[in-house]
């Protein structure tokens, strides 16, 4: 039986044109078995908040890790090398059966990546249905995904924080620019909260770069480095960016990132943002 039959039918989160939905790493309460992945959890949560597209974190697709250390590293390596396609298309399978679109795949590649990691993570963005990869990554490791995102035509979107001192980091608008340059398949995939908490302002960088950004991550968080609040309480003008991208009609996701302390289940509070999400485009 899909699991969207245990919330009725399938959530719709298009409002006034904006494609709305959420990272599953807003989810970050759920209970990880060794060996196993959270893809089941994640769609249940994902319906329970109304959510039609989402951007499905790697972690949630692998086997839980049994420890940490070279071993284990080891053992995640091989299982994204040699793991079939078809594993793939099978989650992609769970998520359209649950009327969820997987509009971008996460993997936040590092150093210790090898390249055969690397091409294979390509290979599985496509089988998952996505042409975009989201990274929370370095300049240098963009430089390294060149080569591996043209051979596969496939975008890569990256994540900002809010380290504007260091240069590897993405956090300014210069940092974006520079791998802009470098393919043009790269993008940028915006969260605002950090790039508010980093100094900048959302609606303007949006103005001038919308052809670039493929999807935010909406959260409110305070200026100065400030930390992640709940939503109506940081200085992000997160209303204001939804309703720029409705009336220039965008061609922007908009993903809610739960990332402040609660003392309920993470789901209810995905839940809410979205609510809030939909009244702001209503």
């Amino acid at each position: 039986m899909p699991v969207a039959c245990a919330f009725g039918a399938a959530p719709n989160s298009t409002v006034g044109g904006v494609k709305l939905g959420a990272i599953t790493y807003s989810f970050h309460d759920l209970k990880r078995t060794p060996g196993q992945d959270t893809v089941d959890e994640c769609i249940s949560n994902l319906l329970y908040a109304g959510c039609q597209y989402c951007e499905l974190m790697s972690n949630d697709v692998e086997p839980a890790g049994a420890g940490r250390g070279p071993e284990a590293r080891e053992s995640l390596r091989k299982w994204r090398i040699e793991t079939a396609t078809e594993h793939f298309e099978a989650v992609r399978k769970k998520f359209n059966d649950a009327g969820i679109t997987v509009f971008a795949y996460t993997v936040n590649y590092n150093a210790q990546y090898s390249d055969e990691e690397i091409a294979n993570s390509f290979r599985h963005a496509k089988a998952l249905g996505t042409n975009i990869i989201a990274s929370s990554t370095t300049v240098s490791m963009a430089k390294r995904l060149v080569a591996f995102a043209e051979k596969a035509g496939m975008n890569v979107a990256f994540h900002g924080h809010t380290n504007v001192k260091d240069p590897e980091q993405f956090a300014a608008p210069a940092n974006f620019a520079a791998a802009l340059a470098m393919s043009p398949l790269y993008r940028i995939n915006l969260d605002i909260g950090h790039f508010v908490a980093a100094g900048f302002d959302p609606v303007s960088y949006l103005q001038e770069n919308y052809q670039h950004i493929t999807h935010l991550h909406v959260k409110d968080k305070k200026k100065n480095d400030g930390p992640n609040m709940p939503w109506g309480q940081g200085d992000t003008p997160y209303k204001e960016v939804l309703l720029l991208i409705k009336k220039n009609k965008y061609d922007i996701a908009a993903m809610t990132e739960m990332a402040y302390q609660i003392t309920v289940p993470t789901r209810e509070e995905v839940k809410k943002n979205m609510e809030d999400m939909r009244a702001t485009l209503a």
